[in-house]
């Protein structure tokens, strides 16, 4: 009797172990779409076995398993984080390319080539006043060109001082939940192997590497320290250090939370290229577009200041002003200079066209680094569309990257709906051999009851 009733209890035993795999199954299917939720697998071990001794066997539930592979997620996140970068790089720049089109009738391109033009009709009847007057109103236009791309780029400097400061927000907020989340884990030392806890913090880990590169430690307590670049802590077990954005000073920065300049050069994610965007590129762009502007005013300016006006004199007004501080680009403009004073003749030689031929003839000019007008600015065109297209070229590149990194990682950890099944079938067919076992034991039970009496 004795017998019977320790197996009626190994089967009771092992049917609260089934109980445990249905659950654990349900579980896997119902956060199967969960983001950062990996298969959790219910172990089985079997109980010692030796009839001799007294021990009778039988199955007992063992630890859940995790399917996470930390050096998955750890690629994941690297990808994701370089395809931040990239995609950042992309966006930004597609916006800036239009601003240096070869093409626009509105563009630096297009109005140069028109201002020369201008000074070429008027070499044909010098002392045409609508031909005068063209030369100036073209002039306007290539002014109102350079202060148009100039504006462009310092708008898109200042969408980048938003970006920034929104991603700073964002990157505070994430790490605000890793630190909620290691406070959980303080305060219950069992939700350490918390399935959903652990799925919460790899999705938050997982959705920062698009900010910003990071590295973690984990903690044997389950809690995670977060550390930006590699050194700046922004998360120690419940404390977090936030971060802020610093436009101070012409150059922006990140500072930690004792308000030092993050040392380290952030590589990877929006923030590492929007740092990239507002500190190098737009500033090189535009520096190149004041070298044009500055050098196109005084060349023009010198040329007419040696020649003559209508009336023969030397002019005393020169055709463009700009203020170096400010930038060329973004403050050149036309003075107040008249028809009559358009020094288009040489000295000498009142009512010729000397100088107007020479200043149509500046369009051919190697008067920059060994390049044309034109061509310099073709140059700088050219660079923004490579850097587009680089990036451009990067992002997709990523966004393969990140794919293939998921796919791997799900190879390894994440729920396969089949897999589920086919491991409920296999439970399934347990319970149906435990069910006959119970019958055979409830009925020799009865029959020994049945000897007794």
């Amino acid at each position: 009797m004795g017998s019977l009733l320790t197996t009626l209890l190994n089967s009771a035993q092992a049917l609260k172990t089934y109980d445990r795999q249905i659950a654990t199954v349900q579980n896997n299917v119902a956060n199967a779409s969960t983001p950062g939720y990996v298969k959790q697998t219910q172990t089985v071990e079997a109980m010692s076995f030796n009839l001799d001794v007294g021990l009778p066997g039988g199955v007992l539930a063992g630890p859940v398993m995790s399917a996470r592979n930390e050096y998955a997620e750890e690629s994941v996140r690297r990808q994701q984080s370089l395809l931040g970068e990239a995609n950042q790089k992309a966006t930004d720049l597609a916006q800036l390319e239009p601003l240096f089109s070869l093409t626009s009738s509105y563009s630096v391109s297009t109005t140069m080539s028109n201002f020369f033009k201008s000074f070429s009709q008027l070499s044909v009847n010098p002392n045409d006043s609508v031909a005068r007057q063209s030369v100036i109103d073209s002039a306007k236009s290539l002014a109102s060109s350079f202060n148009q791309t100039a504006m462009g780029i310092a708008s898109a400097g200042s969408a980048a001082d938003s970006q920034i400061t929104t991603t700073v927000k964002e990157i505070n907020r994430i790490a605000g939940q890793i630190r909620d989340i290691n406070q959980t884990r303080r305060e219950d030392y069992q939700s350490k192997n918390d399935a959903g806890l652990d799925a919460q913090s790899h999705a938050a880990l997982e959705d920062l590497s698009q900010y910003a590169s990071f590295s973690t430690i984990t903690q044997p307590d389950g809690t995670v320290s977060l550390y930006l670049a590699g050194q700046s802590p922004l998360v120690i077990g419940t404390n977090q250090y936030a971060i802020q954005a610093d436009f101070s000073t012409p150059v922006t920065r990140v500072l930690d939370s004792s308000g030092s300049p993050i040392p380290a050069r952030l590589t990877g994610g929006k923030l590492s290229a929007l740092l990239e965007e507002k500190n190098q590129t737009m500033p090189s762009y535009l520096s190149d577009l004041n070298t044009l502007a500055s050098t196109l005013a005084d060349r023009v300016n010198g040329t007419l200041g040696t020649g003559v006006d209508t009336s023969g004199a030397t002019p005393s007004t020169p055709m463009f002003t700009y203020d170096p501080v400010a930038g060329a680009a973004g403050s050149i403009a036309v003075t107040g200079i008249q028809p009559g004073e358009i020094a288009a003749a040489y000295p000498g030689a009142s009512g010729g066209n000397g100088n107007a031929l020479d200043m149509a003839g500046m369009v051919d000019q190697k008067v920059i680094n060994g390049f044309t007008f034109t061509q310099y600015f073709g140059n700088l065109g050219g660079r923004v569309g490579t850097d587009l297209s680089n990036a451009q070229e990067q992002d997709q590149t990523q966004h393969s990257m990140v794919a293939q990194a998921h796919s791997l990682r799900d190879q390894v950890s994440a729920v396969d709906i089949n897999e589920e099944a086919a491991q409920i079938l296999q439970i399934q067919r347990a319970y149906q051999a435990m069910g006959k076992m119970l019958s055979v034991i409830s009925d020799l039970t009865e029959t020994v009851i049945g000897l007794i009496r």
